[in-house]
């Protein structure tokens, strides 16, 4: 005899609700809670899926219903949640968000990219004609350069590390269309300008237009989304997010950085008695993605696995301590490992029930060994602001399995 449940459950403004639960079943179904509860209105479940006709073709398709990851909002960001994931490569409506005066609604057939100052012929190019051009299609990640939160035990890799995301990018070379416009040899630096209501800028070194600079207006396959800066925006691997100009309409060419807002009052950060200004990559670090907080596990074998990357190149290596970081044991990383691109790794650990803490450390092909907060401070001072903040990561596991974050402080 079929036994059939029926959820409703609504989805409300400030959280999610419960409107209601029938049939027993549900108590002894081995579901998170945080999945059971975020189940679509009207969903049917069935213990015999193969006595009822499923729903037929559709226009889009959807997650299951018992799949329910979710980015974490603010006022000015929505951070990625690295603990979902299961590779590197982050579904586009989960890719980090950070924005500075919402996100434009804009009409790509009316948007244009204006290049000029120091060069030989300026020009205007549509989204068409940026698509008439040779493309590419690369893998690396975005992160921004304020990607860290400390202070309490219970927070997820999301809460400490979901200012990164990764995907497929497509686009055309910045240093395609530069060759279109002719740059002139004294050019060193250009400005690029979004069109958002911050209007956005950042000065680049010209060097890295010559190397991997993208305009890119497709995301995992498909056009980028308004958040992720549609029609066009400017990508720059290995850089800060914050430089990565989201909406680009505008690129000019100069001898000098145009020192704007966000390169000398914002994303700048003290070092000892001096200011840093103009810190593009982003330093090697990597985090834990399982097992980490709110998760529980049992005595016996577990697999760490865990999310490493560098600003600088390829990942050499990932390095796990299951004692607090007195050892340290060599990681599996998943192929292919690229270059500014989030690597994979996986670590077989045999818990034997009695409590620890669980760290990674990555080095990068630079040989830039991720470091200590302690070292941290020790190279900077105490006021070291919020920016390129790169610390290992330690999780605490309780005698119960039991999963907490180690926070740390670095100010006196």
């Amino acid at each position: 005899m079929k036994k059939e449940i029926k959820l409703n459950v609504e989805n409300k403004a400030g959280g999610i609700s419960r409107r209601s639960l029938l049939g027993g079943v549900l108590a002894a179904a081995v579901l998170p809670l945080g999945e059971l509860f975020a189940l679509e209105k009207d969903v049917n479940i069935t213990d015999d899926p193969t006595k009822i006709p499923g729903p037929g073709p559709s226009a889009l398709g959807k997650r299951s219903a018992f799949e329910n990851p979710v980015r974490k909002p603010s006022d000015i960001s929505s951070r990625t949640p690295l603990q979902d994931l299961h590779s590197t490569i982050t579904p586009a409506d989960l890719h980090f968000e950070r924005h500075h005066a919402g996100i434009p609604n804009i009409d790509p057939a009316k948007h244009q990219l204006l290049i000029h100052g120091l060069v030989e012929r300026p020009m205007m190019f549509t989204l068409a004609d940026l698509k008439r051009f040779p493309s590419v299609t690369r893998t690396c990640f975005i992160e921004c350069a304020g990607n860290f939160r400390t202070g309490k035990e219970e927070m997820t890799p999301q809460d400490i590390l979901g200012l990164t995301s990764q995907s497929e990018w497509t686009g055309v070379l910045l240093s395609t269309i530069f060759n279109e416009v002719g740059i002139d040899a004294a050019a060193k630096w250009f400005l690029a300008e979004g069109s958002d209501a911050a209007v956005m800028t950042r000065t680049i070194p010209i060097a890295k237009a010559w190397d991997d600079a993208m305009i890119v207006y497709a995301q995992n396959g498909e056009a980028i989304r308004p958040e992720q800066g549609y029609p066009i925006r400017l990508l720059l691997p290995g850089f800060e997010g914050n430089m990565n100009i989201k909406w680009l309409r505008r690129i000019e060419l100069s001898e000098e950085p145009y020192m704007t807002r966000e390169e000398t009052s914002k994303y700048t950060y003290p070092v000892k008695d001096k200011i840093s200004m103009f810190s593009f990559e982003m330093d090697a670090r990597s985090i834990i993605t399982y097992p980490s907080y709110p998760q529980q596990i049992n005595k016996g074998y577990v697999e760490i696995r865990g999310l490493a990357w560098s600003g600088r190149g390829k990942v050499s290596k990932v390095e796990v301590s299951t004692d607090g970081g007195k050892s340290w044991e060599i990681a599996k990383l998943q192929e292919p490992v690229l270059s500014k691109a989030h690597t994979y790794f996986r670590y077989l650990w045999n818990w034997n029930g009695v409590s620890t803490e669980i760290l990674s450390r990555v080095t990068d092909e630079t040989g830039y060994l991720q470091p200590t907060l302690k070292q941290l401070v020790e190279a900077r001072g105490q006021h070291i602001g919020g920016y390129h903040m790169n610390p290992i990561t330690a999780w605490k596991i309780r005698e119960d399995g039991f999963v907490f974050f180690k926070p740390e402080n670095y100010t006196k």
